[in-house]
């Protein structure tokens, strides 16, 4: 989260850029901000961040980006989904390209829908999985893009806050899925749920009973795995929410 302090009101801004690409600047606590999404494999380094002004003028900050530690965890197949076979790597990864070609697809709004904080979705939060390593399954490796959450079959699952459902829908890794989107790129994912209780194109509200925790798709045990896009770029649930002092 970057705060621009020394400009009062996001109309006097015209664009701002993170590393040369365009990023959505919005009102948060009466100061112009933007939220920068980091990719899990970007290269370390001094990247930078600059607001352009309507007066001719511009600020400019340096963002540090450090290297991550890369860790690595075996993580095998459900029988469900074929077993720890050749045939079953293949599918999965195949499989796996064709549904985020799905999410990547997804539509994001042009403005802020929410204007409150982010909130977690479960009633009680213990993180089982965390974000960021890579788990090998055979021949291949597919980096884990969001945490998950203990939930027993059946919990009760909360709309991180306001927002657009994109898309509810079963997919064959991800199981029945929801896609909240926020605007300006921020999208809350809720994946191997056991019931959906929202409809695309609906409005919903902080805190809004959206579905019930499950283990459809890739899943051997009941929990519930979120995932948090920036611009389409997935970080951190657990550093995002700490942002909004959660």
């Amino acid at each position: 989260m970057v705060r621009i302090d020394d400009v009062a009101s996001v109309s006097e801004i015209s664009k701002t850029t993170f590393d040369g690409k365009s990023v959505p600047v919005f009102l948060y606590q009466n100061k112009p901000t933007v939220l920068l999404g980091i990719d899990l494999n970007k290269l370390a380094g001094e990247y930078t961040f600059v607001a352009s002004l309507k007066n001719g003028l511009s600020i400019t900050q340096t963002i540090t980006v450090l290297a991550r530690e890369k860790k690595t965890e075996p993580l095998g197949i459900p029988e469900k989904l074929g077993g720890n076979t050749l045939q079953a790597q293949i599918a999965l990864v195949t499989s796996l390209v064709q549904e985020n070609a799905i999410l990547n697809s997804l539509w994001t709004g042009k403005k802020a829908f929410w204007t409150q904080v982010f909130r977690y979705p479960l009633a009680s939060n213990t993180v089982t999985d965390a974000y960021g390593y890579t788990r090998l399954t055979g021949q291949y490796t597919i980096a884990h893009k969001g945490v998950d959450l203990r939930a027993s079959q059946g919990t009760k699952v909360y709309a991180m806050n306001r927002g657009v459902v994109r898309l509810a829908r079963m997919f064959r890794n991800y199981g029945k899925t929801i896609v909240v989107d926020h605007g300006l790129g921020v999208q809350t994912m809720y994946m191997h749920l056991s019931k959906i209780y929202v409809n695309v194109g609906e409005l919903v509200l902080p805190g809004q009973l959206i579905a019930k925790s499950g283990m459809t798709g890739y899943a051997e045990q009941p929990h519930l795995h979120i995932t948090v896009r920036l611009g389409g770029i997935s970080i951190d649930p657990i550093k995002f929410l700490a942002l909004f002092g959660k």
